[in-house]
């Protein structure tokens, strides 16, 4: 249970409460960019650590029904707990919350309807789209954190909010793909 995969995905969840401490300064109007600077190398780091687990766990035949239990938990703790203070400290704001709305409705739809599935046997593998869309929302939240790490280079913004619309629009359509198999299972 404690193989390396396992403390690495152990860890991403751990350090969230951290990556949230950084930000919030600027929750309360200051900005901290010494703090923004610091959370997007901490988010830097749970990405990397996220990409090994898996890779590691395979590579070493150790992958384990705990990792693959954490590991997409981890993953949802994260960006939900970035998103949620991006929206707190303005960096997501006016009609970009829909994006990050979106997002966040959709990873909750989808792990109710896994646990939901899970109960009947049928498994849900992750799509290549979905992949696209994880790697939108990596990208996007990581540009709108060091956005406010360099909020004199204005395009990191740009880039963060395109990203993030781009990963609303791949949820929405990995959403409703998901869904379907989901409705061919309930009565």
């Amino acid at each position: 249970m404690l193989t390396l995969p396992n403390l690495l995905t152990l860890s991403r969840i751990v350090t969230v409460p951290l990556l949230v401490a950084l930000l919030w300064p600027a929750e309360m109007g200051a900005r901290w960019t010494t703090g923004y600077t610091l959370a997007f190398g901490l988010y830097c780091l749970m990405g990397v650590t996220d990409y090994f687990d898996g890779y590691l766990a395979r590579a070493q035949g150790t992958v384990s029904k705990l990792g693959v239990f954490l590991d997409p938990i981890a993953d949802k703790i994260m960006v939900g707990a970035v998103i949620l203070m991006l929206a707190a400290t303005r960096d997501i704001a006016g009609p970009h919350i829909i994006a990050a709305m979106v997002i966040l409705l959709r990873e909750i739809a989808v792990s109710g309807l896994r646990e939901f599935l899970a109960g009947l046997q049928v498994s849900m593998p992750v799509s290549r789209l979905a992949k696209w869309k994880t790697t939108c929302q990596i990208v996007a939240l990581g540009a709108l954190i060091l956005a406010g790490a360099v909020p004199h280079l204005v395009f990191v913004q740009t880039v963060g909010i395109v990203t993030l619309w781009a990963a609303a629009i791949l949820t929405l359509m990995t959403g409703w793909d998901y869904l379907r198999v989901g409705i061919r299972h309930m009565d």
